[in-house]
């Protein structure tokens, strides 16, 4: 398994096409997913480019320490000394949803190691959770809640919310969209998530951000209205803004190869 030690926690990895002469590539995937998430669109990807792909703690096969703080400046902050430790000095950031967000941080925090963002769907606006939220995330049994509260949804009532295209949703996607949460650490890390995560970038933040970017959304996105995608546009100085139609929050597993085409004449 690919993990490297960073900051005190194990963060799991996938390693494509390592070439000095190809493009990095650092994809992020989105809130309560994993690596899986691009499952479709790396085999058209690592043709053109070298990838390393990260499971966010608490998700995927990554760590889900108990001391850690989840926060997203945090976790970008992991996320970067990880890309430093292959020595890479100029990547691209490609993020999925929550993975998005994470994205912008790190090109706040290291504007120089980033040359270009690819915005899937980002999350944007969102404030923190509600103090009483916040407060009983500190209960000795709050984890357990949380745990209910996802079972309740189940993995393919989460599916058929963020796909458009509902035949898309097979055995294999429910199964590799499931494996992250049969591990009961990952509530210990959401509740945790739940009492660190500061929100997302503000509008003056994202002001600043001058990296060229290119934002992808689906038409038909039920998690991350496109409303919320014209606003990142409009807010991120150098952007350029694509919708795809008939496609919901999912781009990476909905469409990949327009998705890649996309990146690749954007890179």
């Amino acid at each position: 398994m690919n993990t490297l030690q960073i900051k005190g926690i194990n963060l799991h990895y996938e390693l494509h096409q390592q070439d000095e002469n190809k493009p990095v590539l650092v994809l992020l995937h989105g809130f309560l997913s994993s690596s899986f998430s691009f499952r479709r669109l790396i085999p058209f990807l690592k043709e053109d480019f070298t990838i390393l792909s990260v499971d966010l703690p608490p998700f995927g096969k990554s760590e889900k320490p108990k001391r850690f703080t989840y926060s997203y400046s945090n976790i970008a902050f992991v996320v970067t000394e990880l890309i430093r430790s292959f020595h890479f000095t100029k990547i691209n950031l490609i993020g999925h949803s929550m993975g998005g967000q994470i994205c912008l941080y790190m090109a706040k925090q290291s504007p120089n190691l980033v040359d270009k963002l690819v915005l899937l769907c980002s999350s944007g606006y969102m404030k923190r959770m509600p103090k009483s939220l916040i407060y009983s995330s500190y209960l000795p049994y709050f984890h357990f809640i949380v745990k209910k509260k996802l079972a309740k949804q189940g993995v393919l009532h989460n599916l058929q919310n963020v796909v458009h295209n509902h035949a898309l949703i097979d055995q294999d996607m429910i199964d590799g969209y499931t494996e992250p949460f049969l591990d009961n650490q990952i509530f210990m890390g959401l509740t945790r998530m739940i009492r660190h995560r500061e929100g997302d970038l503000t509008s003056e933040d994202l002001k600043k951000i001058k990296h060229p970017a290119l934002l992808i959304w689906g038409e038909k996105d039920r998690v991350v209205p496109i409303s919320v995608g014209r606003k990142l546009h409009q807010d991120l100085p150098n952007s350029t803004f694509v919708s795809i139609k008939n496609t919901g929050h999912l781009v990476p597993e909905e469409c990949p190869e327009k998705v890649y085409q996309y990146i690749k004449n954007f890179i």
